[in-house]
């Protein structure tokens, strides 16, 4: 391996619908485009954070800083020779696991397109296609809620999964089982609930749903453990899942049946990899969930999500299902419920330099 040039481009492109979840909400999205040149190829990466602070500490202005500032003057400074290398620098970097994802996803570009194969081969994925579910946020009225779902599920999606926040549960929940029927459901609470809530989410257990998934703060294993106990529905780990210790732990105290894993939340595909190992190891089934990023980073997700203990559909959707338009070609769509990865090396998907012109916030280049 021989770093020779990497380019960042700050994207940001107008959404669809507002982005909202029990923290916040968002109008555009944010992604940081890491083109890493090297041996003469060019390897892809994406850090897509949230802009705002509501579902991390990490911001698009962060990772910007911590890209330009730390680990691009370390990468060049260190001359690692190999992926191995990059993951041992980014050890000493607490944090900043969506930088640390839109240079390792680059890298992982570039070692498939080294052996001719595409990513999720190298990954030891075995399939094109990935199953892919709709996600819906939290809306004003039940109405807006119903309407939306109404408006996507005819892409065949495999499953809903709907925000849901304290005094915004059950009565949502029951309008679409009333609307929908008995459509393979889940709920995401991002940590909205507390102790004092424990009653009351065992009694969304008469909703049958697939899975809860964060209803307590991350770090709070014990919380997770007493509600799993007491109610049928599986508790799934999301901001939980951090890295294979958190895992470990959770495991232990039987804090979850289901684990969700995102690239960018771990630090890149090294991460996930291992984290869908133990996983493997616990029979923990576990699925891929996104930002949502934008192209490239969900492409890179699909790739992940050809392994064999992701059984649950991914959170990755149509490119228009939350975006304007995106910055790759061919863009993501849905069809039967199924997103196919196309033929290629690599990502398989390639980066439209006239959209990524268009959206450009800045650009920087180091060599």
């Amino acid at each position: 391996m021989n770093i020779e040039r990497i380019t960042l481009t700050h994207v940001r492109i107008p959404l669809v619908e507002p982005f909202t979840i029990s923290n916040g909400s968002v109008r555009e999205k944010d992604g940081i485009i890491v083109r890493v040149f090297s041996d003469g190829l060019v390897g892809v990466g994406e850090a897509s954070p949230m802009a705002g602070s509501f579902y991390s500490e990490e911001t698009p202005e962060s990772t910007w800083g911590c890209l330009v500032h730390r680990i691009i003057p370390m990468l060049f400074a260190s001359k690692p020779v190999s992926l191995d290398d990059v993951n041992i620098l980014f050890h000493k970097i607490h944090g900043d696991t969506f930088a640390k994802a839109g240079i390792e996803t680059a890298l992982r570009d570039i070692e498939a397109q080294k052996q001719d194969s595409p990513l999720y081969k190298l990954l030891g994925g075995k399939r094109r296609d990935v199953e892919s579910g709709l996600a819906v946020g939290i809306y004003s009225t039940v109405d807006q809620l119903v309407s939306t779902i109404e408006r996507y599920l005819p892409e065949g999606y495999k499953r809903v999964k709907i925000k849901i926040q304290p005094g915004w549960d059950a009565t949502p929940l029951r309008a679409v089982k009333k609307c929908f029927g008995n459509i393979p459901l889940m709920v995401d609470a991002n940590g909205a609930y507390s102790h004092d809530d424990l009653e009351h989410l065992c009694s969304l257990d008469e909703f049958e749903l697939m899975m809860i998934e964060q209803p307590f703060s991350k770090d709070d294993f014990d919380a997770h453990a007493q509600l799993q106990a007491m109610m049928r529905t599986p508790i799934c780990l999301d901001e939980g899942a951090c890295d294979c210790s958190a895992i470990e732990k959770a495991a232990s105290k039987k804090s979850c049946r289901i684990v969700n894993i995102k690239i960018q939340r771990v630090g890149g595909l090294t991460q996930a990899e291992a984290m869908h190992a133990v996983c493997a190891e616990k029979a923990i089934p576990v699925w891929a969930g996104t930002m949502p990023e934008l192209g490239v980073g969900a492409a890179q997700t699909l790739h992940l999500a050809t392994l064999d203990n992701f059984l649950f559909p991914t959170d990755v959707e149509s490119s228009r299902r939350w975006f304007v338009d995106d910055i790759i070609e061919p863009m993501l769509e849905v069809h039967n419920g199924v997103i196919e990865i196309p033929d290629g090396i690599g990502n398989c998907f390639q980066l439209n330099e006239r959209k990524v012109l268009q959206y450009k916030v800045r650009e920087e280049i180091f060599q």
